[in-house]
């Protein structure tokens, strides 16, 4: 094994020669430096792994020697030792980016552990994972079998989540190339269980809530006392919001986290319009036709969230003041910010914020995008660097500051698309490649494509009377028979939705309180 090269500066270094044996014997080469000056010759002359710094030391303090070598080797891991506990020295240490602190008397175990902390955590938790994983990976493939009800899938998502994050960390491509055959399974056997029971759980069902139920059960019993800011993040995956969490945490604590079931289509103008409404899309079309418009219809398909809002609010009784607010742009954005820190907290604001959903699309219509987010994994890391540096997070800290009760959810989620379905309609058949809705619609592909010949038995719009609807499952998409190899190419490794999977359906809605 080679040893690792650690320099020790300590101007009472030949006191510590039991430490410093004991280090020998557990691969550490170590070389003593009896002052500041010292240690800067010698890191002149040769690389070392990692430092130990005392703190206290005549000529160049230990603060002093950290501000140097920390000029010189940015990366380079410095442990500070020292016997003061003052919380001035603690802070500055901390603020020099010191990889540990260690206050005397130390024990040569005590250093070890240090050491072992910054030089072979990655190597550990590599080992911890691959070990931990191995073993929950019959209990996953259990709950899989064992997966009867909405409520097992919430919490077999969950662990898929937990694991998919834990595995990003690690670097071992045949144990994700493992864990993503077991999430293509799990994600068929839900297409199969949502196929089979969506009928009847969309209308019977008690234990998990749809789009439509969502307002009434989740955010209306939240509205009775505080100011409360609804934010909805289109397209934001649960697994995106887990990434976005850290950044949220300084100002708001989580007081309830738990999640909702998109309705079908996986779509905008569905499950959103539905969120708003308290409606299935039948009852939209039917309550108000002049705000419903079908994916044949000429214009915008969302154009009326805030008067379905407003509708969904009278028929709850809810009378207290609200605005409705939809940002697509950065302009937009600032300018909601600044009348946000400007007016009186209200009752409710409702935000929709359009930036994950561009992403998504984005991704279709952009190489450098594509590449930014060739995979999931590369994808949550775009959204947390979009979200800690975007006006979005600036809107968040302003709402703190008025006292805002902050709600995050989102209407629908997203899944990379790799599998093409073939499907045959007419010229009138919408344009979405995770579902299609039109005349004559037909596939040989039964495995691949739910097929809903009645739209009305899941509280779909019957447009014609032939019309019916199809929805791709897992990561398949819809191509026509036209230029199939051309749009087969084109879409393959892009975001889309409107279809069954996990990442789609389950869907994160969390409450969180002021700090």
């Amino acid at each position: 094994m080679q040893q690792i090269e650690l320099l020790w500066i300590d101007d009472e270094i030949d006191l510590l020669q039991a430490h410093i044996l004991f280090l020998s014997q557990k691969g550490y080469n170590v070389h003593k430096a009896h002052s500041g000056q010292d240690a800067m010759t010698l890191v002149k002359e040769r690389p070392f792994d990692v430092v130990l710094l005392d703190e206290n030391m005549p000529g160049m303090s230990g603060l002093e020697v950290l501000g140097e070598l920390k000029q010189l080797f940015p990366s380079l891991p410095i442990i500070m030792i020292t016997k003061s506990e003052e919380e001035n020295i603690m802070e500055e240490a901390i603020g020099a980016k010191i990889a540990d602190y260690l206050i005397k008397p130390v024990n040569p175990n005590q250093i070890l552990l240090a050491l072992k902390k910054n030089l072979d955590a990655t190597k550990l938790v590599t080992e911890k994972t691959i070990s931990s994983y191995q073993r929950s990976f019959q209990e996953l493939n259990g709950l899989l079998m064992q997966a009867h009800s909405l409520e097992d899938w919430c919490n077999l998502y969950q662990k898929i989540l937990f694991w998919e994050m834990e595995l990003d960390a690690i670097d071992s491509p045949e144990l994700q190339e493992i864990f993503r055959y077991q999430k293509t399974e799990a994600n068929l056997t839900f297409s199969r269980f949502v196929e089979k029971n969506y009928a009847s759980i969309l209308y019977e069902n008690n234990e998990c809530v749809f789009s439509h139920q969502a307002f009434k059960h989740l955010v209306a019993p939240k509205l009775e006392s505080k100011p409360t800011l609804l934010l909805m993040i289109d397209n934001l995956r649960y697994d995106q919001f887990k990434c976005i969490l850290p950044n949220i945490s300084p100002y708001y604590s989580l007081d309830h986290e738990t999640e909702y079931f998109s309705i079908l289509p996986t779509a905008t103008q569905y499950a959103r319009n539905a969120f708003f409404s308290g409606l299935l899309p039948a009852e939209m079309e039917s309550k108000h036709p002049n705000w419903w418009k079908n994916d044949t219809d000429e214009g915008g398909k969302n154009l009326h969230e805030a008067d379905f809002l407003s509708d969904q609010l009278k028929r709850l009784n809810i009378s207290a003041p609200h605005s409705y607010h939809k940002i697509n742009r950065p302009q937009e954005a600032t300018k909601f910010l600044d009348t946000l820190k400007a007016e009186n907290a209200m009752p409710l604001k409702v935000v929709v914020y359009n930036f994950v959903d561009m992403i998504s699309h984005a991704k279709t219509e952009m190489e450098v995008i594509k590449e930014l987010a060739s995979t999931d994994k590369a994808y949550r890391s775009l959204t947390k660097s979009w979200f800690q540096n975007g006006l979005l997070l600036e809107i968040i800290k302003a709402a703190q500051k008025k006292g805002y009760q902050l709600i995050i959810t989102t209407d629908h989620g997203t899944i990379n698309v790799e599998q093409p379905s073939k499907i045959i309609g007419d010229r009138e058949t919408s344009s979405n490649i995770r579902y299609k809705t039109g005349r004559r619609l037909k596939t040989d592909d039964d495995k691949h494509v739910f097929m809903v010949s009645e739209p009305s038995s899941i509280g779909l719009p019957t447009i014609n009377m032939s019309s019916s609807f199809a929805f791709a499952k897992d990561n398949y998409y819809l191509v026509y028979p036209s230029r199939y190899h051309h749009f087969v190419n084109y879409f393959r490794n892009t975001y889309q939705h409107g279809g069954i999977s996990l990442e789609e359906m389950c869907i994160p809605f969390a409450v969180f309180s002021p700090k």
